[in-house]
């Protein structure tokens, strides 16, 4: 099938993927008064003297936004709000499908960082979270940081999402080679939003060591090449990651890769080659994530000497995808009337995420992206955590 041309039929029969529906009835005077008014000004004015029973009354305890500027957009960069809106429906959709939450896709005609804050702060009394999605670093951090202490969770799922199914998938491949986790040398292809989060979730950044188990060492490739310390012109976050990582200053990628144990690619095409894997420790572990194209495809990867290959799609096993993560995460967080998402409760999702695969294999190191029930044990744990660390409603 040619998914491309079969897409863009069904999409313009769709006219689109969501819709509104009611969940009352309207069929008499008195649905009508009840609904509406004179009944509706009775929980306004509840919610006017008590500001806490918004959640009692309307969508916001179960209706979360996913605002997207259109300047990341999947593999297809800087396409434009209007261009964005069929990813943001289907994001949707996959909320709705796998964690039962009504989400309202929301895409800004703008690309001003200070706009896109102050438009989500007074959008937030209407939702119970917001899902950033697909806008470009480094302003996705400026912006997911600004608005942490609005009240309500506030998520970046190319960040976060990506380096929680990363950290699930690391647990269960590490143990079908027979590794521990914290004696992991990773090598990451890609310095954006995707391979900072995960970067700093490995090593437990922003979070406490002792109930956190961080790998060894991390190296972290841009396009001039590994980060390193005492390299030029770092600025902002690249110098923050020079920090807690490349403890030796390798400074070039074959330096890098040589006995690693895993390399992992959030960046494009070719940035993985089966020479580096060749120079890597024993029992290679390779995920591969750029979509649709691997950086390196999988059977390159397995001749090479691989031992467990993971990618960005469905057609290959292992595949690395945030729907295993968000919709738990986001019910979790919910559910717990959680004010935030914090580093525990995303190590908490990956954990729960890597426990539902009892008996990992190579072939099999994450549940299948549609697979039923993975939600509900993440949003377990996400709650359980929210609780734990007292970031809820009072």
């Amino acid at each position: 099938m040619d998914y491309f041309k079969e897409s863009l039929k069904r999409h313009k029969e769709w006219k689109g993927k969501i819709e509104i529906t009611s969940k009352v009835q309207l069929k008499t005077k008195e649905d009508l008064s009840l609904a509406y008014t004179p009944g509706v000004a009775e929980p306004c004015r509840e919610i006017a003297k008590h500001p806490e029973t918004i959640y009692d009354y309307t969508q916001k305890a179960n209706t979360i936004a996913i605002v997207t500027d259109g300047s990341a957009v999947l593999g297809l960069g800087n396409i434009g709000a209007e261009a964005a809106l069929p990813v943001m429906e289907g994001k949707s959709v996959l909320f709705k499908e796998f964690g039962n939450i009504n989400c309202v896709p929301i895409c800004l005609k703008t690309q001003d960082s200070q706009e896109i804050i102050h438009i989500i702060k007074n959008i937030a009394p209407a939702f119970g979270g917001i899902n950033l999605e697909d806008i470009s670093g480094p302003r996705c951090f400026e912006i997911e940081d600004a608005l942490q202490e609005i009240g309500i969770p506030v998520f970046h799922d190319d960040q976060h999402g990506t380096a929680i199914v990363i950290l699930a998938a690391l647990i269960n491949a590490a143990k079908v080679v027979g590794k521990k986790l914290e004696d992991l040398k990773i090598v990451i292809f890609g310095a954006g939003a995707a391979g900072i989060a995960t970067t700093k979730l490995l090593l437990c950044i922003n979070h406490d060591r002792n109930v956190c188990t961080a790998v060894k060492e991390i190296i972290l490739i841009d396009t001039v090449g590994p980060i390193y310390w005492s390299r030029k012109n770092l600025t902002g976050i690249k110098q923050y990651i020079a920090e807690h990582t490349n403890k030796e200053e390798c400074k070039t990628i074959e330096e890098a890769v040589k006995h690693a144990d895993v390399v992992l690619g959030v960046s494009q095409p070719g940035a993985i080659t089966a020479e580096m894997i060749k120079k890597m420790a024993q029992k290679p572990i390779v995920l591969a994530l750029s979509n649709p194209t691997p950086e390196i495809m999988p059977h390159e990867a397995k001749e090479a000497g691989a031992v467990v290959v993971g990618t960005g799609r469905s057609d290959f096993p292992n595949q690395i995808n945030n729907v295993l993560a968000f919709p738990g995460i986001f019910k979790g967080a919910l559910d717990a009337g959680a004010t935030q998402i914090t580093p525990g409760m995303k190590i908490a999702a990956a954990y729960a995420l890597a426990g539902i695969v009892k008996h990992p294999t190579a072939e099999k190191i994450l549940p299948y992206a549609l697979e039923k029930g993975v939600a509900a044990p993440i949003a377990k744990a996400v709650k359980k955590q929210a609780i734990t660390e007292g970031v809820v409603r009072k």
